[in-house]
Formats: C-alpha cells, sequence, structure tokens
C-alpha cells in the first residue's frame, strides 16, 4: 500500500513507517519532527515563527495537499490536530484529502473532542487527566491547562470541527487503550487498538545482572508544557521526598525536553523510570523504558492488561492518583529490601511485554489487519 502519515508524536509514525517499509509498503511521514524531539521524516512541516513564517507554512501546506497529497491508498492523521493550523483551516485540507484519497483514518493519540467527552462523562474513565473520580484534577485548576487554552473543547466551532473529522474518517485506530474505550462506543467496529509500535531491536536492554541495585536510580524526563497534565510534576514532587529520606539509597536524574536520542541514551543509565500519573497504560515513554529493561511507574491499570489478553505479566508499577498516599507508598517500596530485590524481575518482564504486545512488527499486523478488512 502507499501511506502518508500526516504528523507525528514521539517518533510513534516514523517508527511503524519504517517497519511498515520493511514489509514492502510505500510510506512517506510529513511532520516537524515532534518539535525538540527532531524525530526523523520524509517531509518537513517545521512552522516558523512569526507571521512570515505562518503564511510560509501555510502556502507549503495547501500546496503539499493539492500536488503531492494525493492519491494514497490510506492518509494517517496524527490526531485531530495533524498540522499546525486552525480548526476551519484544518477542515479544508482534510476535506481535500478525503476527495483525492482512497482512505483517510484517525490515528488516535491524543486529546480531540471525542476523548474530552469520554473524560468528562463520568463513566468512561474512573480518573483522567481532567478528573479524578468526581473532582476535578489538578490539571483543570493550574495555568498549564489555562495556557493550552483546553475551555476551547467546550466552544461550538471546536465541538463541530472534532464532530466533521469523526464524520469523514474511515476508521480510527488508537495507540492507547483509553483512546480505545473513547472511540469504540461512538465508532463501533470502525474503530480499532493498534499501541505504540516500539523498535525493539533498535533498542536493546540494559546489560544487568539479576543483582538487586544498592542505590535505585530513578529518572524522571519534563516536557515543560505537560508536566501538570501527565503528573510529572507529582512524581518530581515524591521522588524529591523519597531521595530526602533515603539519600544513601536513591539516586535522581532530572531532564528536560531533550532531543529523542539524547534522552534515549540518558535514560539508559536508570534501574526506574516515572512516567505518568493519570494514565491507564503506557505511552511511548515508558514503552521505550521498558524494551531497554528499565521498570516503569506508569499506567498499568487491569483494563490494559485485560486489551491485551495479557495474563501473566504485571512488570509496571502502577500508582492510582485518586488514593492519597498510594504513590508514596509504591516509591518507597521500589527502595526497600523487596522492592529492590523485584527490579531484576521487574526488568525482564518490561522488556517481555514490550516484545509481546508494542514491538514495531506486531503493531503494524494490527495496523495492516484494520487496513484490509473487508469493510474498506
Amino acid at each position: 500500500m502507499k501511506i502518508l502519515f500526516l504528523g507525528d508524536a514521539s517518533n510513534m509514525h516514523n517508527c511503524l513507517a519504517g517497519e511498515l517499509r520493511r514489509q514492502g509498503h510505500h510510506c512517506v511521514v510529513a511532520s516537524n519532527g515532534s518539535r525538540w524531539m527532531d524525530t526523523a521524516r520524509d517531509v518537513d512541516l517545521t512552522r516558523r515563527p512569526g507571521l512570515l513564517g505562518a503564511t510560509a507554512y501555510l502556502a507549503r501546506v495547501a500546496w503539499l495537499s493539492l500536488t503531492a497529497w494525493r492519491g494514497f491508498d490510506v492518509v494517517v492523521l496524527c490526531g485531530h490536530h495533524f498540522l499546525e493550523l486552525k480548526p476551519a483551516k484544518l477542515r479544508l485540507i482534510a476535506d481535500r484529502l478525503k476527495r483525492h484519497n482512497r482512505r483517510v483514518i484517525l490515528s488516535a493519540l491524543g486529546t480531540d473532542i471525542v476523548y474530552w467527552r469520554a473524560c468528562h462523562d463520568g463513566h468512561t474513565f474512573r480518573y483522567s487527566d481532567y478528573r479524578l473520580g468526581d473532582r476535578p484534577s489538578p490539571y483543570v485548576d493550574s495555568g498549564e491547562y489555562r495556557a493550552q487554552h483546553q475551555d476551547n473543547w467546550q466552544r461550538t466551532d471546536m465541538a463541530a470541527y472534532g464532530d466533521h473529522i469523526v464524520s469523514i474518517i474511515d476508521g480510527a485506530i488508537a495507540s492507547l487503550y483509553e483512546y480505545y474505550a473513547a472511540y469504540r462506543p461512538v465508532l463501533g467496529s470502525r474503530a480499532t487498538y493498534g499501541g505504540i509500535p516500539v523498535d525493539t531491536a533498535a533498542l536493546q536492554p540494559v546489560p544487568r545482572g539479576d543483582e538487586p541495585p544498592q542505590k535505585v536510580r530513578l529518572f524522571i524526563g519534563i516536557q515543560r508544557d505537560r508536566t501538570v497534565i501527565k503528573g510529572t510534576d507529582r512524581l518530581l514532587e515524591a521522588a524529591r521526598r523519597l531521595h530526602d529520606r533515603h539519600p544513601e539509597q536513591v539516586e535522581l536524574d532530572v531532564v528536560e525536553n531533550l532531543p529523542y536520542n539524547d534522552y534515549v541514551q540518558r535514560m539508559r543509565h536508570s534501574h526506574v523510570l516515572l512516567d505518568q500519573l493519570y494514565s491507564y497504560t503506557p505511552a511511548t515513554n515508558a514503552l521505550i523504558a521498558m524494551a531497554q529493561g528499565i521498570a516503569t511507574v506508569s499506567g498499568g491499570e487491569p483494563e490494559y492488561y485485560d486489551l491485551l489478553g495479557e495474563r501473566d505479566l504485571r512488570p509496571i508499577i502502577n500508582v492510582d492518583p485518586t488514593v492519597e498516599g498510594d504513590l508514596d507508598a509504591r516509591l518507597e517500596w521500589l527502595v526497600s529490601p523487596d522492592g529492590r530485590a523485584a527490579l531484576p524481575r521487574l526488568w525482564r518482564e518490561s522488556r517481555t511485554l514490550v516484545e509481546r504486545h508494542n514491538s514495531a512488527a506486531i503493531v503494524a499486523h494490527r495496523w495492516l489487519d484494520f487496513l484490509t478488512a473487508p469493510c474498506f
């Protein structure tokens, strides 16, 4: 097949495209390199700052949509906001892509109107980025929430744009359980779970023996504009409290907005990655750590393992953000004799879980099964 990926998120589409090419498909990735991550792409869609940059970006995207972005078997949109344009212009581009290509598929991998509604409906999730049980999450009360204009999801024009995208796509492939749970009631069998692809050949496990570490090295990566929504702020505070309590048993490495390759190499020196607090599932950050045999504090709810059909492995250190003190208790266990003794097993099981369910070949197989289904 001839496949165009419009946009990327944390190298997901570039990784998937690489595997699909190895299987004989023709893929083009057009993206901004996931901003500071500077991930690989075939067509650079970096938008330069200022009016001149905006004008040049719009002109280039309009030209590409009229010329190069035609005749594909599949166009994959990286979420509803697959380009750095406002909804009115995105709608025009999306409609043009729909007219001049065989199928348009949504890669459901971030906040959009469907996921936003699921987070607020009171029954899809026990907790989310926006709500913890029946109360707002810390994100909703934060400056980050306001700076990212999250109230815009309640605007009529934003909802109308999101609903329009849902009406024109041929299907949606979810990268995480959360997006699958949001889209399945809306699209039925036209929504499926794909998962996040990981290049397990390129990400080899850190060579370590089976001996527990004497000093546990914790690693946390900060994204400047996503600390509160991911719960990284609370994870970092808890990690610092742990270090203060056990300075001889804990090391803490904190990095901020590193390019992808530098980030992966820095991570390899750690025993445990602190990733997300409000997620049911491990996302890209956690998966690339797990592929390298690094334990993770991230989402590992029963719904995630059930979706995978995984009955044996439970390597993710899951925290319930609705339970007071659960985060500190989990981290405290990590440095206890039992926790440190369990780390070699968690390292091995983390790698095995990714190999079983998130290797690029397995995720590509899920995508191809969906794209070649009789309904298409």
